[in-house]
C-alpha cells in the first residue's frame, strides 16, 4: 500500500520533489522507491521530464488500478478512528495552510466547544488537506487558493468562502528604497531576487504570471518562507507575504499597486457535518456556521491589528472593518 500510495502522490503532483513533499519524505528517498518500483515490474510507469513526471502507458493502467485501493484504505482507516474516537469523546480535527487567524480561531473554538479534543493539522499544501479531509482524516480545512491557480477539490466537498479577494503584500528589507513608500510598483522590485515557496501550491506559478505580465523576469530563489525572512532582513531577496503578516523592526510590509497577487481564502468541510466526534459535542455548538463565525472573527481580529492592512481595508472601503466582532 506504501508503494500505491507513493505512485499516486507522484501522479498528482506531477513532480517527484512536491510528492516527496506531500509524503513527508526526501525526493532522493522517493526517487528509489520508485525505481524499486520500476524494477519490479520491469518497465517504467512514469517518463522525467524537464517540467515534471507524466505517467507513461503502463503508469496510467497501473494508477487506475492503485487509486481505489488507496482511497478504500484512507477510507477503511478513517472509519476505524471514527469509531475508536466515539469512545474517547467529541473531537474536532482542523487541517490549515498558514495564517495569522489560527491561534484567534482555536481560541474561540476552545471556548465554544468545552471538552473537546482540537486538533491542527498544518501543511504547506492545500491539496493534500483537501484530500486528508475527503478521506476523513480531518473535520474542516482552512486553505488558501492562489488567484488564477484552482485548488483540486475533491467531489463532494462543502465550501464556504472567508474572502474573495485576499491581497499580497510584499516583504522587503526595513532600508529597501520601496519600503519609504506606502505603496510598492512591481518595476520598484525588477532589479532583486524574488524568493518563493515552490511547495505551497500555486504559488510559483501565480508569482511568474503577475511577474512575467508585468514583463519582468527577475531571479527567483525556492525556499522557505522561514529561510526566506532571514534573507530579506539583510536585503537579499523580496517575497510575497500575507497581509496581515505582524511587524518586524527589520522588515517592511506593503501593498502592490493594484493588487496584482491575490489568493482566496475558503474553509472546506464534508456535507455529513463536522464528524461523528465533534457532533456529540452539540449540534448548536459544532455547527459549520458556528466554526466558520469564529474564523471570520479571528480572520477580522489578525487583519485589524496589521497596520498596513488596516490601511488598505480602509482605503477599499471593505465590509470587513465594519463587521461584528465576535
Amino acid at each position: 500500500m506504501r508503494h500505491l500510495r507513493a505512485l499516486c502522490a507522484i501522479a498528482d503532483a506531477g513532480s517527484l520533489h512536491k510528492a516527496a513533499r506531500q509524503l513527508g519524505m526526501s525526493q532522493p528517498s522517493l526517487t528509489t522507491q520508485l525505481r524499486r518500483i520500476e524494477n519490479a515490474l520491469g518497465a517504467e510507469l512514469f517518463s522525467r521530464e524537464r517540467t515534471g513526471c507524466r505517467p507513461t502507458p503502463l503508469g496510467r493502467s497501473v494508477l487506475s488500478r492503485a487509486r481505489p485501493l488507496v482511497s478504500g484504505m484512507a477510507a477503511l482507516v478513517a472509519e476505524a478512528r471514527v469509531v475508536a474516537g466515539l469512545a474517547d469523546g467529541p473531537r474536532l480535527r482542523i487541517g490549515s495552510t498558514a495564517s495569522r487567524a489560527l491561534v484567534g480561531w482555536l481560541r474561540r473554538l476552545r471556548n465554544r466547544l468545552p471538552g473537546t479534543d482540537i486538533s491542527l493539522h498544518m501543511d504547506v499544501s492545500a491539496n493534500v488537506l483537501l484530500r486528508m479531509l475527503a478521506a476523513g482524516q480531518l473535520d474542516v480545512a482552512f486553505v488558501h487558493e492562489v488567484e488564477g491557480c484552482p485548488l483540486l477539490v475533491p467531489e463532494g466537498l462543502e465550501r464556504r468562502v472567508l474572502v474573495e479577494r485576499e491581497p499580497q503584500f510584499i516583504s522587503m528589507a526595513r532600508d529597501h528604497p520601496a519600503a519609504g513608500s506606502p505603496v510598492v510598483e512591481l518595476a520598484d522590485l525588477a532589479e532583486d531576487r524574488w524568493m518563493v515557496d515552490p511547495t505551497v501550491d500555486g504559488e510559483w506559478d501565480g508569482l511568474r504570471r503577475v511577474l512575467g505580465a508585468a514583463g519582468l523576469d527577475p531571479p527567483v530563489l525556492h525556499g522557505d518562507y522561514l529561510t526566506a525572512a532571514s534573507l530579506i532582513a539583510v536585503g537579499e531577496a523580496v517575497a510575497p507575504c500575507q497581509p496581515t503578516s505582524g511587524p518586524r523592526d527589520d522588515m517592511a510590509i506593503r501593498p502592490l499597486r493594484d493588487d496584482p497577487l491575490a489568493v482566496r481564502l475558503l474553509l472546506f468541510s464534508r456535507p455529513d457535518g463536522l464528524g461523528a466526534g465533534a457532533e456529540r459535542a452539540g449540534a448548536e455548538r459544532s455547527s459549520g456556521d458556528a466554526v466558520f463565525a469564529d474564523l471570520e472573527a479571528s480572520y477580522r481580529e489578525a487583519a485589524l491589528r496589521a497596520v498596513d492592512y488596516r490601511r488598505w481595508l480602509a482605503a477599499h472601503k471593505s465590509p470587513l472593518l465594519h463587521a461584528r466582532a465576535a
